[in-house]
């Protein structure tokens, strides 16, 4: 992964981002990025080398988005969300630009979860928020954050 790359600022392109990211990482570091559930233990585990190795998060804040929207795309096709562009107010909320609605209307965090994961570790996984959003069901569209709104869902 090659951190400062451009990050993408509108929801429309992040499909074709993800997929370039994932055709690089795969092909030279042959992490298993294969948009499965399973996959995202992986981004949990390359998350806290992540971790381990650097001295503050300004140094991997390009790989901390690649996998955050690693983690929505995933979300996008294994559990019906789609990617948003967030309005002033979830911009505030969230420290994000982008995010993902969920079949039930409900709008999440991925880019700042993986962020989180990076800054608290394990407590924060991943794979975890996708097990807890799929197959809720709602008919009206909320705005859900967990604790620690700025970086987290």
């Amino acid at each position: 992964m090659e951190a400062g790359r451009e990050r993408v600022v509108d929801a429309g392109l992040m499909r074709p981002y993800v997929a370039a990211f994932v055709e690089r990482v795969t092909a030279r570091n042959r992490l298993p990025l294969d948009y499965s559930v399973e996959s995202l233990r992986v981004v949990d585990f390359v998350v806290d080398g992540l971790r381990k190795g650097a001295k503050v998060r300004t140094d991997v804040d390009g790989a901390l988005f690649e996998l955050g929207a690693y983690v929505g795309e995933v979300l996008v096709r294994r559990a019906g969300a789609v990617w948003v562009d967030y309005d002033d107010a979830q911009r505030a909320l969230f420290g994000q630009l982008i995010g993902v609605r969920m079949p039930d209307g409900r709008v999440w965090n991925p880019l700042g979860k993986v962020v989180k994961r990076f800054e608290i570790g394990a407590g924060e996984s991943v794979r975890e928020l996708y097990l807890q959003l799929h197959g809720r069901r709602r008919t009206r569209a909320r705005v859900c954050v967990g604790a620690g709104a700025k970086s987290g869902v």
